[in-house]
């Protein structure tokens, strides 16, 4: 092709764009284009944003970034290389203590009275006294997150001779702010309560009443010894990668042999009960934006088709006057790219303005102010609108150079057909890329992508059956006017009908999908740490103190606890051969043989540890069931024979389940758990979880006086924290859900709305032969009713197999689909159709027949 020829070409195709622009051909397919860039990028900004605040919220449970733990001072080498990357460095130490109620003793001697013994007539008693959680905090603290006291944030830490506590120490000890604590050799005074801690986490000891205190008062208490059990946490912020390298320095120095008692800790790996929510919340929204993108391809195919199929006359006319094609193909081709560029930028600015309004509207309902949007989104739109556009765009409009010019005096040939193979597959291919991309997850790319193509084969296989079986039962002249000439309207054009109900049941499954996925995804949170969750702990219950105990929990209002028996014991032998730690390759099954371990018997398997391999037998003696993680640590199947050291005595029992443990679900759950009611022979105690009782004052304090042997753990501060979170999350989803859910009925609109053209001509011509509104509204309203059933049936069928995949392999939570879906689907199919098709559809039977029946042959 020579140079004129392609000057020719582009000044033929810049003067075709402005024509077609200023008299409207292109309207519908901008709109749709615009449209799909909207819909995807306003999702893609708002997830964008929305999972980098729930990210960077999340990062606030560590107090930083990331966290150095050790049972020493931070070693040197730590600080140095997080202050090298450029990163922030904060330390603290936490140990439990026992924490001294000092009322009316003398402060300058905190031991005075518990060292003297009381003489006769005294009124003297010892002090109160409480396990703590203290921990010891230098200025700066926390890096992430904010700390609040007595409701408000904290604009430093505790001053020099002052500590913060819980309020729960406070009921425990019988002081009050302003009053005198004593730790070690020190008394502090009470300065306030604390509300909000954002790096509590969900150790054993960050459920004992917290006591905080300033770091400089830390060595004069004299509570840190050599032999002190310490721990030590360094946290860290500071950018991403900054942040990146840090952590892949520090996992490698862990692992050197001479570095030992220093782990690190990430959100990944310290936190398990935000974690599993995080990252599917982040799959939810990843999904999202891959649906976005497929509902966008639906409205540009049909726009592109239909703009193309308004060209042929005109093309035709190009090729009589002597236009290659060539020529034409680059015209066309530049024209085509040219409005799709203006539409996708259009549609990113429309994308970033609608999801401001989402944005605005959120701000009143969550606690976060959500980071600035990158530019990700922006460029994901524009690539993913061009990728529309040459994968289900170009093919119909490059047909147009090969329109023969025999079509000027006959109408019937050069029509619109499925060609241009090798533009079409290197589309497909490319918007297939780009989607797996978009869903940044490997599993739920291919899942989603997958499962729409096999989808849309199905659709068009069986709507391409469903016509076949329409034209072989077309009604006789007995049936109603307008049911015969709806059925003879959808069987005379099979090809569009095949097309127009795969469109349409593509866009109604990604409608169904979200649906039901957002349905269960929130279920399934809501029952990981549901409301009425146990917030406490209860320990070392004494066999003869159980049923007094339990009378004491009823008559306090707490109802069904969560009661286990605890058997302290130690896994020694597999099949009959010792072990050690030396034994095994995986570090948590070293772990698992280096101490003891908590077990547990009960003849009902609870309700939270589903079975995920061999059976439960109640009263099974000699059977035990293992949790499926450390069962993999260990390598340990059904059937093996398990040897254990329970206080001297040897107990074996065989393999024969594996259970699913959710390790974050703040519920009683054991490794090992024996399938009897009672085990008469091995020592042990019990543990009760439950929902501490509202309105009963003084609760913690009666039931330790009663039981003193008892070790009580309240976890009210850290359920709370992990529902605030989860709270956030579930937001963000609904707020994305109804987003992508109208955006996809805007889609559906387009896409019904494509058939106007054929639809105006066809009733023209019917109201020409003496057909009525009335009769004609009727023949509208059954075929939209019935493409609309078959498609809304097919879907959500469809949806079900999908949302499947999803639910197992994607978002790993057990899902029953339920069997009525594809009736409603099919309903709610047929009013969708139907309400689309009123809306795009209203000015066809109004305008004028001598009018529409004029542009037909102009």
């Amino acid at each position: 092709m020579s140079k004129q020829s392609w000057t020719h070409g582009l000044k033929l195709g810049a003067r075709q764009l402005w024509r077609d622009l200023r008299a409207g051909e292109l309207r519908l397919l901008m709109l749709s284009v615009t449209l799909a860039v909207a819909a995807l990028t306003a999702v893609g900004f708002l997830a964008d944003r929305m999972q980098s605040g729930l990210w960077r919220d999340a990062r606030q449970l560590l107090g930083g970034d990331a966290v150095v733990v050790s049972d020493q001072r931070t070693p040197e080498a730590f600080v140095r290389q997080a202050q090298a990357v450029g990163l922030q460095t904060n330390t603290n130490v936490s140990f439990p203590t026992m924490a001294r109620a000092m009322n009316g003793l003398n402060t300058r001697n905190p031991f005075a009275s518990s060292a003297a013994p009381a003489t006769p007539g005294s009124t003297d008693t010892p002090p109160a006294t409480r396990l703590v959680a203290l921990k010891a905090v230098a200025p700066g603290y926390p890096l992430r997150g904010r700390l609040e006291i007595a409701g408000h944030p904290a604009a430093t830490v505790p001053s020099e001779g002052e500590v913060w506590v819980d309020a729960a120490l406070l009921e425990a000890l019988n002081v009050q702010v302003g009053q005198m604590l004593g730790l070690g050799a020190r008394s502090l005074r009470i300065g306030a309560t604390i509300t909000r801690e954002p790096d509590r986490g969900a150790g054993f000891m960050a459920f004992a009443p917290r006591v905080m205190m300033n770091q400089a008062d830390l060595a004069s208490t004299g509570l840190v010894q050599p032999a002190s059990r310490v721990s030590w946490r360094m946290a860290v912020a500071g950018s991403d990668a900054a942040v990146g390298r840090f952590l892949t320095w520090a996992r490698s120095e862990v692992d050197k042999p001479e570095v030992r008692g220093v782990k690190v800790e990430s959100l990944e790996s310290g936190r398990p009960e935000m974690r599993q929510t995080l990252d599917r919340a982040s799959q939810f929204l990843n999904l999202v934006a891959l649906l976005a993108a497929l509902l966008c391809a639906v409205a540009v195919a049909l726009a592109a088709r239909s703009f193309a199929e308004r060209q042929l006359d005109a093309c035709a006319l190009l090729r009589v006057l002597g236009q290659s094609q060539r020529t034409l193909t680059l015209s066309y081709g530049l024209e085509f790219l040219g409005a799709g560029v203006v539409a996708s930028v259009l549609g990113v600015l429309a994308g970033y303005a609608v999801h401001l309004g989402f944005v605005f509207l959120l701000a009143g309902l969550v606690e976060a102010n959500l980071p600035s949007a990158s530019g990700q989104p922006a460029l994901m739109g524009l690539a993913m609108g061009l990728t529309l556009l040459v994968a289900f765009g170009l093919p119909p409009v490059l047909q147009l150079a090969k329109v023969p010019p025999l079509r000027v005096i006959r109408r019937d040939l050069g029509q619109v057909q499925v060609r241009s193979g090798l533009v079409l597959a290197m589309g497909l291919i490319g918007f297939a890329m780009t989607l797996l991309m978009v869903s940044r997850n490997l599993t739920l790319g291919l899942i989603t992508v997958g499962g729409f193509a096999l989808a849309l084969c199905l659709f068009a296989a069986l709507a391409a059956a469903a016509l076949w079986l329409l034209r072989r039962s077309v009604p006789d002249e007995s049936a109603p006017r307008w049911l015969r000439l709806a059925t003879r309207q959808v069987a005379a054009r099979p090809v569009f009908a095949v097309v127009q109900v795969s469109a349409l049941s593509v866009g109604l499954l990604a409608l169904a999908l979200l649906v039901l996925l957002r349905t269960d995804l929130i279920a399934s949170w809501r029952q990981a740490t549901p409301v009425n969750a146990p917030d406490r702990f209860v320990i070392n219950v004494q066999p003869e103190q159980a049923e007094p105990f339990l009378a004491h929990l009823k008559n306090a209002g707490v109802q069904s606890p969560d009661w286990f028996p605890m058997i302290r014991g130690r896994l020694v032998a597999i099949n009959g051969r010792v072990l050690g730690p030396d034994d095994l390759e995986a570090d948590r099954g070293k772990r698992f043989l280096d101490r003891e371990i908590n077990l547990s018997h009960s003849a009902e398997l609870p309700a939270h540890n589903p079975l995920v391999a061999g059976r439960w037998q109640s009263e099974e003696v000699g059977g035990v069931s293992v949790e499926e993680g450390i069962a993999k640590a260990l390598g340990v199947t059904l059937g093996d024979l398990l040897g254990f050291d329970i206080a001297g005595q040897a107990h074996e029992a065989r393999v024969t389940s594996l259970r699913k443990v959710d390790w974050g679900s703040m519920r009683a759950n054991f490794f090992m758990l024996f399938p009897v009611s009672s085990m008469p022979d091995l020592p042990m105690t019990y543990m009760a979880a439950f929902q501490s009782p509202q309105g009963v004052p003084g609760f913690e304090n009666a039931m330790v006086n009663a039981f003193p042997n008892i070790t009580s753990v309240d976890m009210r501060s850290t359920v709370a924290q992990v529902q605030r979170v989860m709270d956030q999350v579930i937001r963000a989803v609904e707020f994305l859900f109804a987003f992508t859910l109208a955006a996809g009925l805007m889609v559906l609109l387009a896409a019904v709305g494509a058939s106007r053209q054929a639809r105006e001509r066809e009733y023209a011509i019917m109201r020409a032969l003496g057909a009525g509104r009335s009769l004609l509204a009727q023949v509208q309203r059954t075929e939209l009713l019935g493409i609309g059933w078959l498609a809304g049936f097919m879907a959500s069928a469809m949806a079900l197999a999908v949302g499947w995949a999803l639910a197992r392999y994607a978002f790993e939570f057990a899902w029953q689909p339920p069997l009525w879906v594809p009736l409603a689907g099919g309903l709610a199919g047929a009013l969708l159709a139907w309400a689309a098709g009123s809306l795009s559809l209203a000015g066809v039977l109004r305008q004028p027949v001598v009018q529409t029946l004029r542009q037909a042959a102009q």
